[in-house]
């Protein structure tokens, strides 16, 4: 049973009565039969000790009318749900010619105090005190001073009515714990999905990372052979080579992004882990493999101390510009610069000048400078990239790198 269901079962059935108001009469459950069963047998106590009491000192007419309004106004408690202030009202009224439906009126006023604002009890609790200064007149007890008499009819009216004001002040509070519970339930769903929302589109932005470099490949290797049939043997040897370990590394980090899909969290021996500042070498090394010309200038104060997540960045900055330079300008010699030290930041340069000849259309998704873009800001830098003065392109990033 969740915390929203207990406070549901804490909730008092009039609380349903309130809200379905003017809208029909709510079918009773069994707590309401049972709680109205029990006022009605203790007014109808309360009644039998009245009528003793008025038996001694009363008979023929007076105490048959007294008996017959008392067991009325008892009868009458089975309607106090459908109209709480027109019953109060009325048995305060009986109340004055007739003693025995003191206990009933008593139980109408709980119910009063339970269902109604302050305001609307007070007044009609007014009316009952009222009633009951009256009744002491009207029907006074003989063995009992009047002043006596007032000042126990004044006790009880307070009593029941505050007794009353508690339930319902009790009742409206576990309404309001249970809407805040019901609330808080909705709003942890909600940030569950959006977390989940949030986690796909990492998911998809390192995929288009990892895949656009490796698909490049198998799109300018294929484009070569096919523009150059003619091509001696061992550069079609090549470059099917290369389409080959292309195809295999991306079928690998497809696995893996996939595996991370199935399993979060988890890893096997088989996974390969998450590239860092140190792979970054390997990253030159296979695009020189594929035919580029590629310089790697480093000139880092310490860098085995980058932040494992800011190497990642770095790593992904230089394949991007990479992948960019391949489609965009082959055959060009592209330049990547590593700078800084610790509390001045990392910065990644990537530069290309302007390709020699006419440069093969190659398609792209055109997302993943605006990828390494967020990336970048999420990481607590910035990155701009666009044309150079020289014709070629220029990609410049800044990272943050703690003291």
């Amino acid at each position: 049973m969740t915390r929203t269901d207990r406070l549901a079962w804490l909730l008092p059935s009039a609380m349903a009565d309130d809200a379905a108001e003017g809208a029909g009469r709510p079918r009773r459950t069994v707590r309401d039969w049972v709680v109205d069963t029990t006022m009605f047998l203790l007014a109808a106590f309360v009644g039998v000790l009245a009528a003793e009491t008025s038996a001694q000192y009363n008979s023929g007419a007076v105490l048959l009318a007294d008996q017959l309004l008392g067991a009325a106004a008892v009868c009458a408690l089975w309607l106090r749900r459908r109209w709480p202030t027109g019953l109060a009202v009325a048995l305060s009224l009986v109340s004055i010619v007739a003693p025995v439906a003191g206990g009933a009126m008593l139980a109408s006023l709980f119910s009063l105090a339970v269902r109604k604002p302050f305001r609307e009890v007070a007044w009609i609790g007014a009316i009952a005190a009222a009633c009951s200064v009256v009744q002491v007149f009207v029907r006074p007890d003989p063995d009992m001073s009047r002043l006596l008499s007032i000042g126990i009819g004044f006790v009880l009216i307070l009593l029941v009515t505050a007794w009353g004001m508690l339930v319902r002040s009790r009742r409206r509070l576990v309404e309001a714990l249970r809407e805040r519970a019901r609330r808080a339930e909705a709003e942890a769903e909600l940030r569950a999905e959006q977390a989940q929302r949030l986690a796909r589109e990492a998911i998809a932005r390192e995929m288009h990372d990892v895949l656009a470099h490796r698909l490049t490949l198998l799109s300018v290797h294929a484009g070569a052979l096919e523009f150059r049939p003619d091509a001696p043997p061992e550069q079609v040897a090549r470059a099917a080579g290369v389409i080959r370990d292309s195809a295999h590394e991306a079928l690998q980090d497809l696995r893996e992004i996939i595996g991370v899909l199935r399993t979060p969290g988890e890893g096997g021996e088989e996974n390969r882990p998450q590239p860092t500042l140190d792979t970054l070498g390997a990253l030159v090394d296979e695009s020189r493999q594929a035919g580029m010309k590629v310089v790697l200038d480093s000139a880092l104060d310490h860098p085995a101390g980058v932040p494992v997540a800011t190497g990642r960045t770095v790593y992904r900055i230089a394949q991007e510009g990479l992948t960019n330079a391949r489609k965009h300008a082959p055959g060009a010699e592209v330049t990547v610069t590593l700078r800084g030290r610790p509390g001045d930041g990392l910065t990644v340069d990537v530069a290309n000048p302007a390709p020699d000849g006419p440069v093969p259309h190659v398609p792209g998704s055109g997302q993943g400078l605006i990828g390494l873009t967020e990336r970048a800001t999420l990481a607590g830098g910035r990155m701009t990239h666009g044309p150079a003065p020289d014709g070629g392109f220029a990609l410049h990033a800044w990272l943050p790198w703690p003291a």
